[in-house]
């Protein structure tokens, strides 16, 4: 009942990250403790899955598969996503500087919690990291493209923007956004277009297996490097999440609601020379604070469970 509840708060942390474009739910699921479950439970779906489940039983292959797991995880998601949307886009348009701050904050405390998990005595690593610094970087100055949305282009979208999901550093909507997408994802899944969303959720399922099984292949063989690169990933990615930044281009969706896409991070100061808004420094501290704490809390709790099982195993031996 512990795990499940816990896996429960996980899923709603992740649910409420991914709303906000730039923020992945990877990141809340590494913070966790949670990646590597997660990440080796999706990549059991695959085709061999129906041999199984004729040869061994739908009870076998729940427990192989660890499907409560998955099927709590993803409800709270859901659940997370429904509830707080609302909340969250009238703060990401009402109190944007201490939305951003306070995910700020999160991803900054996250890339010390995943990077301390990394050997900083090998030079790979931190060749790696660089590297991943670059990615990040590059991922999020992209310039946007439109997509004409069609069954094909959904598909090859949820494919892409599903790896985003899975990565920590940034969002599949961020994704979508890149892709020109993201406003017609969310008309269609409003106005339950369903030939869209099923081709979305299709390249969705697919590439999330797919990928999983290479993340599972590298975190087992090369797990060092492969935290490595995803820190700096995620440190690279971190300007996304700028509090003060300055709108260059944006989508419209058919309510005529502004969709940043593409922005220019400003100091402070900057912010309010070319905004003429209050930079709120004070509020932005305060948020940025609450992030890394619940980080610090967050990664408390994991290792204190890691513990406590580590303990329980080997009493169990004994």
């Amino acid at each position: 009942m512990h795990s499940h509840v816990r896996t429960v708060v996980v899923g709603v942390l992740m649910g409420a990250a991914e709303i906000v474009p730039g923020v992945s739910g990877g990141t809340i699921a590494f913070i966790s403790g949670i990646y590597e479950r997660l990440v080796n439970a999706v990549k059991r779906f695959n085709p061999m899955l129906l041999v199984k489940l004729k040869d061994h039983g739908i009870a076998r292959v729940w427990r192989d598969t660890d499907a409560t797991f998955l099927l709590i995880l993803f409800a709270s998601m859901g659940a997370s996503v429904l509830m707080l949307a609302k909340a969250i886009s009238y703060l990401l348009h009402n109190e944007p500087i201490a939305v951003w701050s306070f995910f700020f904050g999160l991803v900054l405390a996250s890339v010390w919690a995943v990077g301390r998990s990394t050997d900083l005595r090998k030079l790979d690593t931190w060749m790696l990291a660089v590297l991943g610094v670059s990615i990040g970087f590059f991922m999020t100055h992209l310039a946007p493209i439109e997509l004409e949305p069609s069954p094909l282009t959904l598909f090859l979208g949820g494919m892409i923007a599903v790896c985003a999901w899975i990565l920590p550093g940034i969002s599949g909507s961020f994704i979508l956004l890149i892709l020109g997408l993201y406003g017609f994802v969310v008309e269609a899944i409003r106005s339950l277009d369903l030939v869209s969303v099923l081709s979305l959720a299709t390249g969705c399922a697919i590439g999330l297996v797919s990928f999983a099984q290479v993340l599972s292949f590298l975190l087992a063989r090369f797990r060092n490097e492969t935290l490595s690169l995803l820190t700096g990933f995620m440190l690279g990615a971190l300007g996304k999440l700028w509090p003060w930044k300055f709108t260059v281009s944006y989508q419209l969706k058919s309510d005529g609601t502004q969709i940043p896409v593409a922005e220019e991070a400003l100091l402070p100061q900057s912010y309010l020379d070319m905004t003429g808004q209050d930079p709120q420094l004070l509020i932005a501290a305060t948020c940025a604070l609450g992030g890394i704490v619940l980080v610090i809390l967050i990664d408390w709790f994991a290792l204190a469970r890691d513990a406590r099982d580590s303990r329980d195993g080997g009493d169990a031996k004994s």
